[in-house]
């Protein structure tokens, strides 16, 4: 369900996305607007689902996860039971940031977050031994381009 927004409500979204952490006088401030009318538009988005929730993004390198993985599944298997199970599993794995059902070639993309290729495989390897996997393709990503959590409102 779309919800209906205007370009003000565009505006303190942009601002928010930016810099949740700016008060509710700065965010009025840049967007040309009254602290309190801010304040009722943000709490009316959060009520309707557009705002799911505010988060900390932390650079994963200085935490020791160097490497990300992209990582490719194919499966010969497409029973609900099994896919109850495969979803059950990526959930449960804290080095899964992201993860796609695809159409085409491609069943299902991860991307993965751990300390080096000796972690990846550990993953790896744990994933294989709960849920069977027809065929699995890892990619290294060698630099991060681009990584945004902005959306082009």
């Amino acid at each position: 369900m779309v919800v209906r927004m205007d370009d003000m409500d565009r505006k303190i979204l942009a601002e928010l996305q930016v810099n949740a952490e700016q008060s509710l006088d700065e965010i009025a401030r840049k967007v040309g607007s009254s602290k309190t009318p801010v304040w009722n538009r943000i709490r009316r988005m959060k009520e309707a689902g557009v705002i799911i929730r505010q988060t900390v993004i932390l650079d994963p390198e200085a935490l020791g996860l160097e490497a990300c993985f992209f990582i490719l599944i194919r499966t010969s298997e497409h029973e609900t039971e099994w896919q109850h199970k495969f979803l059950k599993t990526l959930k449960e794995r804290p080095e899964v940031l992201e993860a796609h059902r695809l159409a085409g070639d491609i069943d299902y993309i991860l991307k993965v977050r751990v300390k080096n290729a000796r972690a990846y495989d550990t993953f790896y390897q744990t994933l294989i031994s709960e849920v069977k996997i027809y065929n699995v393709t890892a990619l290294l990503s060698m630099e991060e381009i681009k990584a945004t959590t902005v959306l082009p409102i």
